[in-house]
C-alpha cells in the first residue's frame, strides 16, 4: 500500500460540504450511505438521481422546472440534460452584490488590483450594454487575446450574460496559433491587451493583433485594454480603448436565460499534431460540474481565496473563474511564477492568505529543484488545499509538499482536461492522501480502467474511460455537422464508452495513479509502457533537470529513447547513465530501460505546461510538426532532428 501522508480530522470531515451533501442525499432519498465510496457508487449507478439532488442542493439560479434530468442515461454521446429549465452562467456567478472582494489581481511587479462583487457586477453591466449596442446577440462568438486580467473575466461574463460564446487564447501564442483557433469560430469582437509582462520583460501584443486581424475578416470591433502602456490605435480602424467602449449610463444588466445545453465556451485541443479541435461546452454543464468540484471536492466556501496559476488559454482559467459562483475571492496572476525569484508565488500566497493554491506538477518539482522550502517562509494558516494538474504528480513531489510546505494540507492532484472542462479524478476533503495517488474518482463520473479488450481492471494499468454520460461532455465540435470528429475523438476505441487517452491504475485504496498519455505510449517488444512511469524515476535524480521519453521505430520493433536535460553543472557521464538504468530497472521494470540515453539542452512543452512527446517522436522520425505556435519553446524541436546517435545500434 502507498504511504499515508495526510488524513482529515473528524471535525473537518463532519463540517465538509461533501458530508453535508451525503447527509442531504440520505434524507431526501431515504438512504443510509455511510461514507464516500457508498456515495460514489450511488452517484454513478443512479446518475439522474445524483444530478437532480446536486442541482437542488446547489440552488442553481434558473427558470422553469426539470422535466428530465437526462433523456437516456445510457446514451453516449448525445445524452440531453436538464430539459425544461433555462439558466445563465454569468447570472449564477454574479449573484453576490456585496462589498467583499470578488477578484484580486497581481502582476509580476506585485501591484494589486481588486474588485468587489458590487464593482464587478457594475463593470459587467457597462460592458454588456456596450456589447449589445455593438450588435452582439446570443450565439455570437466573442474572443479574448488577453493576459489573465480582471478585464478578461469581465469580458467573459458580459458575453455570457447575453448568451454569446466566449473563446480565449493566451497572448504568448503566435499569430498562426491564434488563427488556427479563432478562424474556425469567426468571432465578431476581439478583446485584447496592448501587451503583457513575463520574466521582467514587456512584450507587445499589438503587432500580433494586426497580423491576426488581417486574416480574420469576421471581426467588427477590437476592444483594447491598456496594460503595459497607452496603446497607439490610429492604424487599427476598428479598435477602441476599453474605457471608451464601456457604456457610462448602461441599461440594467439583463441575463438571457437559455437552455441548459446552450454553448458557453469554445475550448481547443493542444493542436500539436494538427489543427486544434474546437470543443463546445454548455453553460449548464460547465456550471454544474464546476460547482460540484469546487464545493464538494475542494470544499470551497465564501470568504475564502482560490488561486490557480494559469493562462486564459487553459481550461483551469475557466474552472477558476467559476469560484465566483461560490462567493469566493478569485485570485488572478499574470507573469512568470519564478519571477523575480523561485519563491515569488509562495510569498504572494503567504502575504495574501490563499485558501487554495493551484498549480502544475512541473511547478512543484521546480520548487524542490530550486531548493525552496515554503515552510521557512510561512506556516500558511489559511491554506486548506494545494491543487496540481497538467501532468502526473510524482511521489517525490507529494512527499516534498508535506515535508517542506505544510503537514496539515489536502494535496489534490487532479486530472481531466479541456475535453470535459473539468475532472474525472480529483481531491476529496473527507479522504486521506497517499503518496503518488489522486484521492478519488469524481461524483457522477463512472470512471474505470479498461484493458485492451474493454474489461475493467483493478490494481493494474489500463485506459481511463468513463462508462456513463455526464453534463460537462462537449455538446459538439465546431464545424462538425455530422458529429464524426466528436465520435472519432472519444468513442472509436470502446463503443459507447468515453476513451480519454490516459493510462491509469485504480489502487487498493480507491485512489488513482496516472501514468501519462496513452497516445504517447511506448511499445517495445509489444509491451505497452506509460511515459509517466519513467519520468517518476528519472526526474527524482538530482543530476536530471528534465526529460522526455519517446519510442523510435527500429528494426521492425520499437526502442525506448530517453532524452535528459542535465541540471546545472552536471554532465551525462557513463556513471550517470548507469545510475539512470539501475533506477529505471528497479523503479519500473527491465522493459522500461531505454536503449539510448541522450543529453539534450531543452524539452518541448505546450504553452499550458505539458510535455510534447508526440512532437519529439515526429521529429526523430523525420516528420514535420504542425502548429508549433501551440508550443512554449518550439525552436527546441530542432535539437532532436537528425541526431547521429539515433542512426546507430
Amino acid at each position: 500500500m502507498s504511504k499515508l501522508l495526510w488524513k482529515p480530522n473528524q471535525e473537518n470531515i463532519q463540517s465538509a460540504q461533501m458530508t453535508q451533501f451525503r447527509q442531504y442525499v440520505n434524507k431526501t432519498e431515504g438512504l443510509k450511505l455511510e461514507d464516500y465510496p457508498a456515495l460514489y457508487d450511488w452517484s454513478v449507478n443512479r446518475i439522474a438521481d445524483f444530478w437532480q439532488r446536486f442541482w437542488d442542493w446547489s440552488s442553481v439560479v434558473h427558470s422553469g422546472e426539470v422535466t428530465a434530468v437526462v433523456d437516456d442515461p445510457d446514451k453516449m454521446p448525445g445524452a440531453k440534460w436538464f430539459s425544461g429549465v433555462t439558466l445563465n452562467y454569468a447570472e449564477n456567478l454574479l449573484q453576490n452584490r456585496s462589498g467583499r472582494t470578488a477578484l484580486e489581481f497581481y502582476g509580476e511587479d506585485r501591484q494589486k488590483k481588486s474588485l468587489t462583487f458590487r464593482e464587478l457586477f457594475d463593470e459587467v453591466e457597462k460592458l454588456a450594454d456596450a456589447l449589445r449596442n455593438a450588435g452582439v446577440m446570443k450565439g455570437d462568438r466573442i474572443a479574448g487575446f488577453m493576459p489573465n486580467l480582471p478585464e478578461t473575466v469581465i469580458a467573459m461574463l458580459a458575453s455570457a450574460s447575453i448568451g454569446a460564446i466566449w473563446s480565449s487564447s493566451s497572448p504568448d501564442f503566435g499569430i498562426k496559433g491564434v488563427l488556427d483557433r479563432f478562424s474556425q469560430i469567426q468571432p465578431k469582437i476581439i478583446f485584447a491587451a496592448d501587451g503583457y509582462f513575463y520574466n521582467g520583460k514587456q512584450f507587445d501584443s499589438l503587432e500580433k493583433l494586426r497580423g491576426i486581424l488581417s486574416s480574420l475578416p469576421s471581426v467588427k470591433k477590437v476592444v483594447v485594454v491598456s496594460y503595459t502602456r497607452k496603446p497607439a490605435l490610429s492604424d487599427l480602424q476598428i479598435a477602441v480603448e476599453w474605457g471608451e467602449f464601456l457604456s457610462q449610463n448602461p441599461a440594467p444588466l439583463r441575463f438571457e436565460r437559455l437552455p441548459f445545453s446552450h454553448p458557453l465556451y469554445v475550448m481547443y485541443s493542444s493542436g500539436t499534431t494538427g489543427l486544434p479541435k474546437s470543443i463546445v461546452h454548455s453553460a449548464g454543464g460547465t456550471l454544474l460540474q464546476h460547482l460540484k468540484e469546487l464545493r464538494l471536492h475542494c470544499d470551497l466556501r465564501e470568504n475564502e481565496k482560490i488561486f490557480y496559476f494559469t493562462t486564459c488559454g487553459w481550461m483551469m482559467w475557466n474552472w477558476l473563474v467559476s469560484g465566483l459562483a461560490v462567493g469566493a475571492t478569485v485570485v488572478l496572476y499574470d507573469g512568470n511564477p519564478f519571477y523575480p525569484a523561485p519563491d515569488s508565488l509562495i510569498r504572494l500566497a503567504a502575504d495574501s492568505g490563499f485558501s487554495y493554491f493551484g498549480t502544475s506538477a512541473k511547478y512543484i518539482a521546480s520548487l524542490e529543484a530550486a531548493g525552496v522550502s515554503p515552510a521557512k517562509i510561512s506556516d500558511f494558516p489559511k491554506l486548506k488545499a494545494i491543487l496540481s494538474t497538467g501532468s502526473p504528480l510524482s511521489e517525490e513531489s507529494f512527499e516534498y509538499v508535506y515535508r517542506e510546505w505544510k503537514t496539515d494540507v489536502q494535496l489534490s492532484s487532479i486530472s481531466g482536461g479541456t475535453d470535459i472542462i473539468s475532472c474525472f479524478v480529483l481531491g476529496n476533503p473527507v479522504l486521506p492522501v497517499y503518496s503518488g495517488e489522486i484521492q478519488c474518482r469524481g461524483l457522477g463520473m463512472k470512471v474505470s480502467s479498461f484493458d485492451r479488450q474493454g474489461r475493467a481492471v483493478w490494481g493494474e494499468r489500463g485506459e481511463l474511460v468513463c462508462e456513463r454520460p455526464f453534463p460537462s461532455m462537449p455538446v459538439y465540435f465546431w464545424n462538425d455537422e455530422d458529429g464524426s470528429k466528436y465520435r472519432k475523438a472519444y468513442f472509436e476505441t470502446y463503443p459507447k464508452v468515453w476513451h480519454h487517452g490516459d493510462f491509469m491504475i485504480i489502487t487498493e485504496t480507491g485512489g488513482i495513479v496516472m501514468l501519462g498519455r496513452s497516445d504517447a505510449t511506448l511499445n517495445p517488444g509489444g509491451v505497452r509502457i506509460g511515459t509517466a512511469e519513467i519520468y517518476r524515476v528519472v526526474e527524482a535524480l538530482p543530476e536530471i533537470a528534465d526529460s522526455v521519453v519517446v519510442g523510435q521505430k527500429w528494426q521492425n520493433d520499437e526502442r525506448v529513447i530517453l532524452f535528459v536535460k542535465m541540471a546545472d553543472g552536471r554532465e551525462l557521464t557513463g556513471d550517470v547513465k548507469a545510475s539512470l538504468i539501475k533506477a529505471i530497472r528497479s523503479g519500473c521494470s527491465p522493459r522500461h530501460v531505454p536503449r539510448k540515453i541522450i543529453a539534450i539542452d531543452d524539452v518541448p512543452y505546450t504553452i499550458n505546461g505539458k510535455k510534447v512527446e508526440i512532437a519529439v517522436n515526429r521529429i526523430i522520425h523525420g516528420e514535420d510538426v504542425a502548429n508549433k505556435d501551440a508550443l512554449r519553446n518550439p525552436d527546441c524541436l530542432e535539437l532532436y532532428r537528425n541526431l547521429p546517435e539515433l542512426q546507430e545500434d
